[in-house]
């Protein structure tokens, strides 16, 4: 009996995917739930496992195809077991001659784990895969891995550009970097987008993340960052000004009785924003863990299509690569993203005495439609003041 496989069900704000790998070819056995096919969104990567046990009857799509929700893949012929290597070796030295061993060596390189669109990027560099470090799932090459293989590596092909000359290459945006762009360059069109600034001595914050890190880590299997203190003062700030975690639906304004904030994280396909959900009722033991968890799955490129859906504010974090300040742009529909800077030690004034405090700047991009200056400002002058005086986090006062 043949069993469809089928692209999964993706969100409605999923056009379509791309085919990246099959892990098997037609005739192959397989176990149900055995992942088969890999596919790539432009949010993330998706393993799709057998529905059933058997050997794989057909492929329908093959690698570098673009399909559409529920779409057939291929089908499995359940229950069906595979030939043995003697019979699939009789049959393919019946059906055609075996080729020279020096011809069968680049064929059998050339195959690996690569697909048709990577082999063919190889070829165009001069390189082959093993000169290229892969940032895929268990470490399969991606066509922007080609792209950015190191100049050395390619200045050791057989033909070496001559020293002196100017080089242009062309290479196709990835999945994620053509939705990155989009939702950018709409954000920039579609929303009144204006940023507010204010700076933090984060003095208090470190000295009790000193007193309690160690404690907290026993307690809690889980490191105590900054980031868990930011997201528990953005949702106390969300609360009292719920203008800033709502959204713009046509003529409606959406307020929204939870915080979901998305936590932008750095992964080897680009940036990505897994979401947090309800984090008005998370401990910072909790986010921390969850946050944790997220980086993790990011960089193995293993973050689901639920982890990156939703969201009513965004937090990032340009501090952790140097950044001093910068304008943050708004991740739509939501009106507002808080970000985050380098700690730097600074001259400042308090109880007119000039002192040294380790400051951070921070930035309110929002969105002017829905979102008043003054809301604003007070909004971020309160995480400013949660963040100063820490223990008022925990009291939420």
């Amino acid at each position: 009996m043949s069993i469809e496989i089928k692209t999964p069900q993706l969100p409605e704000s999923v056009a379509d995917a791309l085919v990246v790998k099959w892990f098997k070819k037609a005739g192959d056995p397989v176990q149900q739930d055995e992942p088969i096919i890999e596919i790539e969104t432009d949010k993330v990567m998706l393993e799709v496992p057998a529905p059933v046990s058997g050997v794989i009857e057909s492929i329908v799509e093959p690698e570098d195809s673009t399909v559409v929700s529920d779409q057939l893949l291929g089908t499995i012929a359940e229950g069906a077991v595979a030939a043995s290597t003697a019979e699939i070796a009789a049959a393919t030295l019946a059906a055609a001659p075996a080729p020279a061993a020096e011809e069968a060596a680049p064929a059998a390189q050339a195959g690996g784990q690569t697909s048709p669109a990577v082999r063919k990027a190889l070829d165009a560099k001069g390189l082959s895969a093993s000169d290229v470090t892969g940032s895929g799932k268990n470490g399969r090459i991606l066509k922007e891995d080609v792209a950015a293989s190191s100049t050395a590596s390619t200045a050791a092909t057989a033909n070496p550009a001559p020293v002196g000359e100017r080089i242009e290459e062309r290479v196709p945006m990835t999945r994620l970097r053509k939705r990155i762009a989009e939702r950018l360059h709409e954000a920039t069109q579609t929303t009144a987008m204006l940023t507010t600034f204010n700076e933090v001595n984060m003095q208090p914050l470190m000295e009790m993340r000193s007193q309690y890190k160690e404690q907290f880590e026993k307690t809690h299997n889980a490191r105590l960052g900054f980031m868990s203190l930011f997201v528990k003062a953005s949702s106390i700030a969300l609360q009292r000004f719920p203008e800033v975690n709502a959204s713009i639906d046509g003529d409606d304004i959406v307020y929204h009785s939870y915080c979901d904030i998305g936590i932008a994280v750095s992964a080897p396909r680009g940036l990505v924003v897994p979401v947090l959900r309800n984090t008005e009722k998370m401990s910072m033991a909790g986010v921390e863990s969850t946050i944790a968890s997220y980086a993790s799955k990011a960089k193995e490129n293993k973050l689901e299509m639920d982890d990156l859906t939703g969201g009513t504010f965004t937090i990032t974090n340009g501090g952790v690569f140097g950044s001093l300040l910068s304008t943050p742009i708004l991740n739509p529909p939501q009106s507002a993203i808080l970000g985050m800077h380098n700690i730097v030690k600074r001259v400042v004034v308090e109880n007119d005495e000039m002192v040294i405090r380790p400051m951070m700047y921070l930035a309110l991009s929002y969105d002017h439609r829905i979102i008043d200056g003054k809301g604003a400002v007070l909004f971020l002058k309160t995480i400013k003041e949660l963040v100063e005086d820490p223990h008022r986090i925990l009291l939420e006062v």
